[in-house]
């Protein structure tokens, strides 16, 4: 049994007896492996006797599910209408000129903070009011 197995086997274990164990158990892997690849998508389908068909419709259904790790440490920018109006396409030029290769951006479709906007987020972390000084802030300290 392989290392992969064996932590995929744990997540399923844990999370198995939940109603709807699906999600938990993708948060998990993602999580920990930093990614969801195709042998994990099959290894949980097994796991939870579904088909793997619908393990991938869900995992390439969220846009936070990846199929291959990058250790890259990752700025999600919100690029919704709200933070649009507040020049949040100024910000994304100058975050990826500061990020060069070593953090990768993400732009995502809503972080829940458009009255606080333009908004990003590093790790669980929030950022609101940002202007162009404080998201390359972010981008350094990444």
């Amino acid at each position: 049994m392989s290392d992969k197995s064996d932590v995929l086997g744990a997540i399923i274990a844990r999370q198995h007896h939940r109603e709807g164990p699906l999600l938990p158990i993708l948060n998990d892997v993602q999580a920990e492996l930093g990614c969801i690849d195709a042998e994990s998508e099959a290894l949980i389908a097994k796991g939870l006797n579904i088909s793997r068909a619908d393990v991938h419709g869900v995992v390439s259904f969220y846009h936070d599910y990846k199929p291959k790790a990058d250790a890259r440490p990752v700025l999600q920018i919100c690029r919704a209408e709200a933070c649009k109006a507040r020049g949040v396409e100024q910000l994304i030029k100058a975050a990826s000129n500061a990020a060069g290769e070593r953090v990768k951006i993400e732009t995502v479709y809503c972080l829940g903070l458009c009255s606080g906007g333009p908004a990003a987020r590093t790790g669980d972390d929030l950022h609101i009011r940002l202007d162009e000084q404080a998201i390359i802030k972010l981008v350094e300290n990444a």
